[in-house]
């Protein structure tokens, strides 16, 4: 099971998520590695990162963190969650009983992970880089 130290930095990946989901209609991050000091998404994608672009992400989310968006936790059913999330990375031998994270109006998704009250606590959201090579884009992130 993934073990998710720092709730900022896993709050965030949540809102880079959503992010990425609303700019480009890509999928979530399909992997994934969250660090205190630094972390990393990878998405499927079709090329690089403008710098305007990276520029457009990282205002979301400081958006989204300044909003101060409640961070909040709500139960369903496998079946009910299915017809709403994609529930493809959920462990196996999950129970019949899903945790949805949810962060104000902004983003909702499966997750066992801990997480911030609020999206104020996380600080300042900054790209350190990004990179694309055979289909996959990485951001590499970090939080002030």
């Amino acid at each position: 099971m993934k073990d998710y130290t720092d709730p900022r930095m896993h709050t965030a990946e949540h809102l880079l998520n959503q992010t990425m989901v609303r700019l480009f209609g890509c999928g979530r991050a399909f992997s994934s590695h969250i660090e205190k000091k630094k972390s990393k998404c990878d998405y499927k994608f079709t090329r690089a990162l403008t710098p305007d672009e990276h520029a457009e992400i990282e205002r979301r989310v400081n958006e989204a963190v300044r909003a101060g968006l409640p961070v909040t936790e709500s139960f369903f059913s496998k079946e009910e969650a299915a017809g709403k999330f994609d529930l493809g990375r959920l462990p196996e031998g999950t129970g019949e009983r899903l945790r949805v994270v949810l962060i104000g109006d902004y983003d909702a998704c499966p997750c066992i992970g801990p997480h911030v009250n609020s999206t104020a606590e996380i600080g300042g959201f900054k790209i350190v880089s990004s990179s694309f090579k055979d289909g996959v884009l990485r951001i590499r992130f970090k939080l002030a």
